[in-house]
């Protein structure tokens, strides 16, 4: 089975992003250091800084995320989205309240002419996410 999962990057507060994303969706979060494989830090200051975070959450949903060496150019995101969508209600509901509480909403979560619920947000950490109840 084949399996695409978003990869976020960070610069610097993929620990915090990560733990966030824990208390949206739930699940088990694994995080990996650079200071875990010695040698792979290239800068002894990226020894704290996460090699790879991987968060799945109880109904199978994956996300993954690292920080960007201090070695590398690190570019915030954009054109791209993470979508979430589903058909039930309450829990969508409560991903919405949890990305948009310290975001910024770019299109209220409410219904569009194709029904349903939708809304977009921008999370505190710069990414941008789609929320889609199925009608």
């Amino acid at each position: 089975m084949t399996i695409l999962n978003p990869y976020l990057a960070f610069r610097d507060n993929a620990r915090e992003a990560m733990e966030f994303y824990k208390s949206v969706l739930g699940g088990d979060l694994q995080v990996m250091s650079f200071s875990d494989i010695p040698g792979m830090a290239e800068n002894p200051s990226d020894n704290d800084k996460v090699m790879h975070a991987q968060l799945t959450s109880p109904n199978g949903l994956v996300i993954m995320g690292a920080d960007t060496p201090a070695s590398m150019e690190y570019r915030p995101p954009q054109g791209v989205a993470v979508s979430i969508s589903g058909e039930d209600e309450a829990e969508l509901q409560g991903y919405w309240d949890a990305l948009a509480a310290d975001g910024t909403v770019t299109m209220p979560y409410d219904t569009p002419p194709w029904g349903g619920k939708f809304g977009m947000v921008i999370d505190k950490f710069g990414f941008a996410w789609y929320v889609s109840l199925n009608a």
